[in-house]
């Protein structure tokens, strides 16, 4: 009961409460609640710069050790910075120091949620996210990490330029291991295609279904025969059917890296942007036709005009033989 008290207390700590840090004697102030997960609550706090920072106070303390772990390799995969930045690491006494919890504090990455972005900027914007994104987990695959609970709720898009960044790395996890969070809509295991276990296909199979809910952001129930109706899903949607062929190979885990997928993917945008000019050439031969066929009326135009001067003539040489005669 204590426990339950406890986890309610920092699920809705108010504004203006100072969480200090034990070791580091660092202070922030809740602005307010940002998340809440199954390891932890996420808040939106001020240094003591004034400067806005992620802080997550952790419900099991073991956590916090993997999570961290986790920053620091997402800090800097082969160059990208994939998630927020660690800042500190400190542990915070509760309940008149009898209750010790621990807390990390992360860069506060401003910006906007995927579905958001993807509602008001346009569903072409799919595809580019998606790209951006591919890109991040094949570093991320490649140091020997799946991401885990991959959702458009764990993806921010930071302006200046639009770049899509990673949230809430509670559930990453080593490869070969068991997943240790997911969310049903996107995860293999929910649609029965597919183990928990913690692989680069894991991701991908996610990445395959935030595609598809950018397309439909009401997400639907599983049905009896789940691969079918994601690929109705898929044939139902103008802006998914040109990437049928890359999504359903994720969705089936045919794809070995990330850079595979992206490829794909890549190319369908690529033959997207030849269409206009399939579009053009149309347009071209349209013009040499309507072209061909004003030649065609010109022609007709200049033969009639000359056979009516040839009748004329002829009309005016009778009328003068006539006058002439008589």
């Amino acid at each position: 009961m204590m426990r339950d008290q406890l986890r309610n207390q920092v699920c809705n700590l108010k504004s203006g409460t100072a969480i200090s840090g034990k070791w580091h004697s660092h202070k922030y102030y809740i602005v307010r609640k940002l998340g809440e997960g199954a390891t932890g609550v996420v808040y939106l706090a001020q240094n003591e710069n004034d400067e806005q920072v992620a802080l997550k106070i952790s419900f099991a303390n073991m956590s916090v050790t993997a999570e961290v772990n986790v920053l620091k390799q997402l800090s800097k995969v082969h160059g990208k910075v994939l998630g927020p930045s660690l800042l500190d690491v400190d542990d915070w006494a509760v309940k008149q120091g009898t209750v010790m919890l621990s807390f990390y504090v992360m860069e506060y990455l401003k910006g906007e949620g995927f579905l958001p972005f993807i509602s008001r900027k346009g569903e072409e914007w799919i595809s580019v996210l998606v790209l951006q994104l591919l890109g991040d987990l094949e570093g991320l695959h490649q140091a020997g990490w799946t991401f885990g609970d991959l959702k458009p709720d764990n993806l921010i898009v930071t302006t200046n330029p639009f770049r899509l960044r990673l949230l809430d790395v509670g559930g990453t996890t080593q490869h070969g291991r068991a997943i240790k969070e997911f969310t049903e809509f996107f995860d293999r295991g929910y649609w029965g295609l597919g183990s928990r276990k913690a692989d680069g296909a894991y991701d991908l199979f996610a990445v395959a279904m935030i595609f598809i809910n950018g397309a439909y952001p009401k997400q639907f129930p599983k049905q009896e025969q789940p691969l079918k109706q994601l690929e109705k899903c898929i044939d139902e949607k103008k802006i998914l059917r040109p990437y049928k062929k890359p999504l359903m190979k994720a969705l089936k885990g045919e794809y070995s890296a990330a850079s595979y997928m992206k490829n794909d993917i890549l190319n369908v945008v690529k033959g997207g942007d030849k269409k206009p000019q399939s579009s053009s050439s149309t347009n071209n031969t349209t013009y040499a036709t309507t072209g061909r066929r004003r030649r065609v009326k010109r022609k007709k135009k200049r033969t009639a005009e000359t056979f009516f001067l040839l009748i004329s003539v002829a009309i005016a040489y009778f009328v003068y033989f006539f006058i002439q005669v008589w």
